[in-house]
């Protein structure tokens, strides 16, 4: 069994898809362009930022998260991925999608060609809600300027939303992930392309909802395949 079929059957996905979305089939992967490295004003930026979320006490969340969770990965992402918020592993040790959601996620990610350490990934939150309740819409409202920051800085081809939360706050809108699900919306002042899936706790709680994210990350792939070549 190659990597990918590992990764397919990871999501409970037979191995039979097309040969359209093989990733060896697909020659963009070769293509993929280097990041360029950091500048010293752009890394100044970023560690100015960082400092900003770790000091910040703009909603009451402060005062129970052991610390924030800022964000992690290629701060040059064509691929920019966003969840709700940091739960309790997350705010155990800084970092976004740990755990098993976090496995499923960097299983979902290889399986469309985008490895977690190519992607950058952030939440909504960048402090855990007590007991990961959902956040409050003042907590989206607090915590948004600074993803808003992150987002201008990366300059992503797509952002891929996982989850209700993100779509619905990201998207200004109430209308359920599965009616979002399987079209490109836009975002921010760029027009930035944005595609929804499932949260990869959901798809742990209801493994049957897996074709369908499979469904969503071959849009994605496709979406970002037609971004690059703009």
């Amino acid at each position: 069994m190659n990597l990918r079929e590992q990764y397919l059957e990871a999501l409970s996905i037979d191995v039979w898809v097309p040969r359209l979305w093989s990733v060896a089939a697909l020659p963009e992967r070769a293509a993929l362009p280097v990041a360029a490295s950091p500048t010293p004003e752009s890394t100044s930026v970023w560690q100015t930022l960082e400092d900003e979320v770790r000091g910040c006490t703009r909603c009451g969340l402060c005062q129970t998260r052991t610390q924030t969770v800022f964000g992690v990965g290629e701060r040059r992402a064509e691929l920019l991925v966003i969840g709700e918020a940091p739960g309790q592993e997350e705010d155990a040790q800084g970092e976004p999608f740990v755990g098993r959601a976090g496995q499923l996620l960097n299983s979902m990610l290889r399986a469309m060609g985008n490895p977690r350490g190519t992607v950058y990934i952030a939440n909504m939150l960048k402090c855990r809600p007590p007991n990961n309740r959902n956040p409050s819409p003042s907590e989206v409202a607090s915590c948004l300027p600074y993803l808003q920051r992150q987002i201008d800085l990366i300059r992503p081809r797509l952002i891929l939303a996982v989850g209700g939360i993100a779509a619905q706050n990201l998207l200004a809108t109430q209308t359920p992930v599965g009616r979002l699900r399987g079209q490109v919306h836009r975002f921010g002042a760029h027009g930035t392309p944005l595609v929804v899936t499932y949260h990869p706790a959901y798809l742990l709680r209801s493994p049957g909802e897996k074709g369908k994210a499979w469904t969503d990350l071959k849009f994605a792939r496709a979406e970002l395949a037609r971004a690059r070549g703009k």
